[in-house]
């Protein structure tokens, strides 16, 4: 039989804080890759055909949505840490994994949203046809970041299951 200092280790937080890290500096760090990537293309398409700058920003939104994403992880993970209240071993593994869960996600679709909307504005300046494909391909890329938001509020949820008493 475990005691209740086995399961609620002063240093438990430690692994809840990893999680808030994580989806916050992973997500954002996609999101600017994918900001930073069609701002490129953008820039570019912006020399030749300027009256198409506005259509050609839905990848830099897809790309600032990312972001948001990880906020709401970090936020509700944070929620579940206080100074006064007993903090399991388990809750912090999961806050952990639901943290890297959002930001690894995040992460990926930003750069894939990165990657699709430099080469799709480009490609736009030539061939208006191309507007379509590079919609649906952006929200594929932006899902990715969904199913990690997703997977995080459920592990998020898993929590509560996880009381230790003083």
């Amino acid at each position: 039989m475990s005691t209740s200092n086995e399961l609620c280790p002063p240093w438990a937080p430690f692994f809840g804080f990893a999680g808030v890290t994580a989806a916050m500096v992973f997500s954002t760090v996609g999101a600017a890759y994918g900001t930073s990537k069609a701002g490129i293309g953008i820039a570019g398409l912006g020399t030749f055909r300027p009256d198409l700058i506005m259509k050609s920003l839905i990848p830099v939104v897809m790309s600032g949505i990312i972001a948001v994403y990880g906020l709401v992880v970090s936020v509700l993970i944070a929620g579940g840490l206080s100074p006064t209240e007993p903090y399991s071993l388990f809750a912090g593994f999961i806050h952990l994994g639901a943290g890297l869960a959002c930001g690894m996600t995040g992460l990926a679709a930003g750069y894939a949203i990165g990657i699709v909307g430099d080469a799709c504005v480009r490609a736009y300046l030539y061939e208006s046809r191309i507007f379509v494909s590079m919609v649906l391909i952006l929200i594929f890329a932006e899902v990715l970041g969904l199913y990690g938001l997703i997977v995080s509020l459920l592990m998020n949820t898993k929590v509560g299951e996880a009381k230790c008493s003083i």
